[in-house]
Formats: structure tokens, C-alpha cells, sequence
């Protein structure tokens, strides 16, 4: 029996598994073949002997939250993918608690109507909580490393700690997880430190950014912003520069409306994106000498 198999047999006292899964299903882009195992979990305990099993399987686990941020292979994912819906949550006072499952848009809505400030930024992105400590979200000036205190991460085999923020090299859209440094740590949940508000005023300033970010994004597939801003110009103005607002490849396409959103508009194929992205980097390196660096993650047999 495959080590595969061996696991499998071993899930399911965690969550709901699938096989064969189609990740397109399960991704903001729409986009991405089948994950050998797949496996939904609804608390953070859950997902913590889930991972557990699949590092003592000797099996590649990838923790899925809401499917934005990335661009998931045609060929799609060996290994188990574990579909994170764990979104419990504590408050003590000025300080609460949420697991990594939880909507990060969401978290962030509720916190304004509580009245506790500090995310009224994070209103509009995309993503769970476990992704946003990952990736440092980031919006209109804020970022979750201005409010988080400390992650519980699941290491590898039995156990977990909390860690503190400042041990986590938050920089911009990174963190030590994306530079490599914290290998096969699950985050479980997070804990941010807030400050007291006024409701109506969060939520005002809320849909400010609301509409800001409608009047300026496309709407339909995509993973978000595609490329990291290059510190002396957003990535858009040099992607639009180059020639290649509204291009396409297959169904896929840059946006007409935001040249850093790369979208589905149909049946696009990852190929067809990782072809645009590699093109608008070379466009881009050849004619302003500036390396754009992906934001959207590949994941997957590629």
C-alpha cells in the first residue's frame, strides 16, 4: 500500500475526506486539476493531527484556506490538501484569538462593528487568517504585523508553540514562512492585540476602503494582486507600460481595469497564466531593467 493509501485510511476521524478533488472548485482564479487527498477540517485541532499524520506519513500537505493568493498547477497537488475551515474564536478584552480558518475579511467586519480597532483596512481582502499571517497582508497603508502579538504553529510530528510576531520577520507581503524559514509549521491560529474604537466610525471608514477597492479592482476570477510593488513604482504602471493591459493568453487575461490583476475569464488553464506572468517579467526586466517578484504563489506539479 502507497503511503498515499496508508493515510488515507487514517483521516477520518479529522474531517470530510475526498479524493480526486478538483482544486479548481476551491480557488479564487477558478483554476487547478485534482489534489490526490483532500481533506476538510473545522477546528484548529483538527487540522494539527491532520498535518501530524501526513508528516509521520512521510506525505506532502498543503493547508488550503480560501484559495486566493495562489495558482494551483493543471496537473494539480501530490499529496493531501487539507481545506481549513477552522474559525473559532476568543476575546479577552483588547486581545483576540481566532483560528487560522477564519475569513480574514470577515474577522476584520466584525471587529469594526465590535467597536475594537486596528483592521479596518483588511475589510476587502481576500484570504484567511492563517494566509494573512503567511503573506503579512496588507492594504491602504496597514499590514497584520502592525496588530498581531503571537501564532500557534503545529511542528513537525506531535506538539505545537506559540511564537511570538516579532520572531516571524514580517516584511512587506512576507514573513519567514515565505522565505523558507519555518519548513512543515502549520499556522493553527493567531493573536492580535487591538485598541478600542468607536463602531460607527470603523465601519464608516470601512466602507470607504470598500469602495475604494471596488471602483479600482476587477471583479470576477482572479488571486489578487499578481506582483509585489517594486519600491519606485507599482507594479501595474510598468506592467501598462510595456504594452500589456488587457492581453491575453487562452482565456486568461490582465485586467483592463488593473493591469496587477491577471484574470479567468473563462476556462483558463494555469499554463496560461504562468505564461502571462512570465512575460510581463520579461517585458518589464527588458525595458525598465526591474525584477517583478511574484505575489501569487505557484503550488503544485508544475
Amino acid at each position: 500500500m502507497s503511503a498515499i493509501e496508508t493515510l488515507a485510511t487514517t483521516l477520518s476521524p479529522f474531517g470530510e475526506l475526498r479524493r480526486s478533488e478538483n482544486l479548481a472548485r476551491h480557488t479564487t482564479f477558478g483554476i487547478g486539476g485534482p489534489a490526490d487527498l483532500f481533506l476538510t477540517v473545522r477546528s484548529a485541532d483538527a487540522l494539527a493531527r491532520a498535518t501530524n499524520a501526513a508528516h509521520s506519513a512521510g506525505v506532502p500537505v498543503l493547508v488550503l484556506g480560501s484559495g486566493s493568493n495562489i495558482l494551483v498547477a493543471d496537473a494539480g497537488i501530490r499529496g493531501l490538501v487539507l481545506d481549513n475551515r477552522a474559525r473559532g474564536e476568543a476575546h479577552d478584552d483588547l486581545v483576540v484569538r481566532v483560528e487560522s480558518g477564519a475569513s480574514f475579511a470577515a474577522f476584520a467586519r466584525k471587529m469594526c462593528r465590535t467597536g475594537l480597532e486596528g483592521l479596518t483596512w483588511a475589510v476587502g481582502i481576500p484570504g484567511t487568517i492563517g494566509g494573512a499571517v503567511v503573506y503579512n497582508a496588507g492594504a491602504y497603508g496597514g499590514c497584520l504585523a502592525d496588530v498581531l502579538r503571537r501564532v500557534r504553529l503545529q511542528l513537525p510530528g506531535d506538539g505545537d508553540q506559540w511564537v511570538d510576531a516579532a520572531d516571524l520577520g514580517m516584511v512587506y507581503r512576507g514573513s519567514a514562512f515565505t522565505r523558507g524559514q519555518v519548513g512543515g509549521k502549520a499556522v493553527l491560529e493567531a493573536e492580535v492585540e487591538l485598541s478600542a474604537g468607536d463602531a460607527p466610525t470603523l465601519l464608516a471608514r470601512a466602507a470607504a476602503f470598500d469602495e475604494k477597492r471596488l471602483g479600482a479592482q476587477p471583479r470576477g476570477r482572479n488571486a489578487g494582486s499578481t506582483f509585489k510593488n517594486p519600491p519606485d513604482s507599482p507594479a501595474w504602471k510598468l506592467i501598462d507600460a510595456v504594452g500589456m493591459r488587457g492581453m491575453r493568453r487562452g482565456e486568461a487575461a490582465i485586467s483592463d481595469k488593473h493591469c496587477n490583476f491577471f484574470v479567468n475569464e473563462g476556462n483558463a488553464s494555469a499554463a496560461d497564466v504562468a505564461w502571462l506572468i512570465a512575460e510581463a517579467q520579461r517585458r518589464v526586466s527588458e525595458q525598465f531593467g526591474v525584477a517583478l517578484e511574484p505575489e501569487v504563489e505557484f503550488v503544485g506539479a508544475w
